[in-house]
C-alpha cells in the first residue's frame, strides 16, 4: 500500500456565477500533487456534500463572493455532520468580510483564504491538515 495524496472537492455554492479564483486554486493543488474535483458553478449544498462522500474527499473547499457564506457554510456543516463526514476540512474563500472570519471559524471551518492570500498559504494549510492515507493502488 502506498499514501494517496490529499483528495480535495472544489465547489461553488449557490448563485455566485464568478469562478476564475477557485480555478486558479484548483490548478494549484493540481500543481502541489493533490486530487482536485471541482463541482462546477451554481451547487446546491446536498450535492456538493454528495460529490464530497462519493469523492472520499479529505477536503471541501467553498469559494464564496456571493456574501452568502453565513448562510450557506452552516448548512454545508450540518449536511456534513448528518452524512457522517465531519473529518472532511474545510476550507472557504472568497469575499468573507473580516469580521466574518472568527464566526465561521467558531463554526469549524479549518480555514478562511481571501482575496491576497497566497496559493503557497492554502497548499501549506492542507497538507499540514490531512495527512496521507493508505491507498491499495
Amino acid at each position: 500500500m502506498s499514501p494517496r495524496p490529499p483528495r480535495v472537492v472544489l465547489s461553488k455554492v449557490g448563485l455566485d456565477g464568478h469562478d476564475r479564483g477557485v480555478k486558479v486554486v484548483a490548478r494549484a493543488l493540481r500543481d502541489a500533487g493533490m486530487e482536485v474535483i471541482y463541482t462546477g458553478l451554481w451547487q446546491t449544498p446536498d450535492r456538493v456534500i454528495r460529490a464530497v462522500a462519493d469523492e472520499d474527499a479529505d477536503v471541501l473547499g467553498i469559494s464564496i463572493l456571493s456574501g452568502a457564506h453565513m448562510t450557506l457554510v452552516p448548512i454545508l456543516i450540518d449536511l456534513l455532520k448528518k452524512e457522517g463526514l465531519s473529518d472532511v476540512l474545510l476550507v472557504v474563500g472568497g469575499i468573507i468580510p473580516d469580521e466574518d472570519v472568527p464566526k465561521l471559524l467558531d463554526m469549524g471551518v479549518g480555514s478562511v483564504f481571501i482575496p491576497g492570500s497566497s496559493l503557497d498559504s492554502i497548499v501549506e494549510f492542507i497538507h499540514s491538515r490531512v495527512p496521507a492515507k493508505l491507498s491499495g493502488k
